[in-house]
């Protein structure tokens, strides 16, 4: 420990004091050949971390993509039986025709998709969810 604890406090700052780092923009252009390999594994280690950040941090994205990974193809499915030929399921429904109050199913277990039946309940008590309905009111 007390090694790690050499570097960072002694090591690590006389490195980063000894970089040729220039005060302005323009400076890069006047380093030599010996300052710009000084400077490489710095800048590397910047490039490196920016990536495994951002790798980590859109990590989810591929989920979201378009394509289907072998992963998400194990994943269970939500919907089971509604509309399984069309690519996305898509239900209109005019908020003028819908009256005084509507129920939607949130589930995808209805018999009346998209209109909510109830069988969110047996769903729930069979997984351990906590899924209900959708209820639209005027």
């Amino acid at each position: 420990m007390e090694s790690l604890a050499h570097v960072v406090k002694v090591s690590l700052p006389r490195y980063l004091a000894a970089l040729p780092i220039p005060d302005s923009f323009t400076g890069f252009f006047h380093l030599s050949l010996r300052d710009w390999f000084s400077l490489t594994p710095f800048f590397g280690l910047v490039a490196g971390t920016t990536y495994l950040s951002l790798k980590a941090l859109f990590a989810e994205t591929a989920l979201c993509s378009s394509k289907v990974t072998e992963e998400a193809k194990t994943m269970p499915k939500v919907n089971l039986t509604i509309k399984k030929d069309s690519p996305k399921v898509v239900d209109t429904v005019d908020i003028e025709q819908i009256g005084d109050k509507k129920v939607f199913c949130r589930c995808w277990r209805s018999e009346k998709f998209p209109y909510c039946d109830g069988s969110h309940t047996k769903h729930n008590d069979e997984t351990g969810d906590n899924v209900g309905p959708l209820i639209i009111k005027k």
